[in-house]
């Protein structure tokens, strides 16, 4: 669960001084109102709408949970409380659900493609999320199926190239190692003899960026020939899309890391519908 302090924040940055609309426009009436996709996909964001909600003493009736395939017209939540403030939470709550269903979607997607052609093939998410959003998007992907990978430049060491424009491959490892026994290093490298080099100085993850499939396909046969392959994770980033998973799936990689998942969010669209009936108030 994002911490309630990170949610209000978003609500804060909405309606810095109030609604002004449904103070001034609407009465202060009780009403019921539900959450509808409007989508067929992977609903994520429920969690923390339900947070939120109950937080301004909204009561909320759960009708679907995050992580589950629903279908357009799926109710996933009716809620019942104070119209003003249903209506002052609404925007918020549809951003969280829209843009973290819509990640959760993709990732299943990406996880189903690459499970057809190798099972063991990991889908994992990458530092490229929006700015206060990460823990969000990182979630998402989680529930899509999807791996995390690092939440931070605290989690673990990843040398990319600019680190080794600085210090050379094996020396940045011999350091990292030196730090902590601890944490896991993963090096970045665009050649099948920088990832020889990598392996042998003893980098526990490789990230080969930026390369063809074929490319991929070559250097883990050159790891496998010089009895490397076993000793390290390989890990495959750099402007991967949906028509590529396929490709590399099929060349003995184990982690896929999308950017796309996270930089590029194609909205789950959902919408929050006020009830008619007694003590509710019907806006158009």
């Amino acid at each position: 669960m994002i911490p309630i302090d990170d949610l209000l924040r978003f609500v804060r940055e909405d309606a810095p001084w109030g609604d002004v609309t449904s103070e001034t426009v609407v009465p202060d009436v009780a009403c019921r109102a539900v959450i509808q996709a409007k989508d067929t996909g992977i609903v994520a964001g429920l969690e923390e709408a339900r947070a939120l909600f109950e937080h301004f003493e909204v009561v909320v009736r759960q009708r679907s949970t995050d992580g589950r395939s629903v279908a357009r017209g799926a109710v996933l939540l009716e809620i019942e409380g104070r119209a003003r403030t249903i209506l002052l939470l609404e925007r918020t709550v549809l951003n969280i659900i829209g843009r973290m269903s819509g990640i959760a979607t993709r990732t299943q997607e990406a996880v189903e493609a690459v499970r057809a052609i190798s099972p063991d093939v990991r889908i994992a998410a990458t530092r490229k999320t929006a700015p206060g959003l990460r823990m969000l998007d990182k979630k998402a992907v989680i529930l899509g199926g999807g791996d995390p990978h690092r939440y931070c430049l605290s989690d673990m060491v990843l040398i990319k190239d600019n680190h080794l424009t600085l210090v050379p491959l094996p020396e940045a490892i011999r350091k990292a190692k030196e730090q902590s026994r601890y944490r896991a290093v993963e090096v970045e490298v665009e050649t099948a003899r920088d990832a020889v080099e990598a392996a042998v100085a003893g980098a526990d993850i490789i990230l080969l960026d930026n390369m063809t499939p074929s490319a991929v396909r070559e250097t883990v046969g050159t790891l496998a020939a010089r009895g490397l392959r076993e000793g390290v994770t390989l890990e495959v980033s750099g402007g991967v899309a949906g028509d590529d998973l396929a490709g590399y799936a099929a060349t003995g990689i184990d982690i896929i890391s999308m950017g796309a998942l996270t930089h590029t969010v194609r909205n789950f669209d959902v919408s929050l519908d006020v009830l008619k009936g007694a003590g509710t108030v019907r806006l158009s």
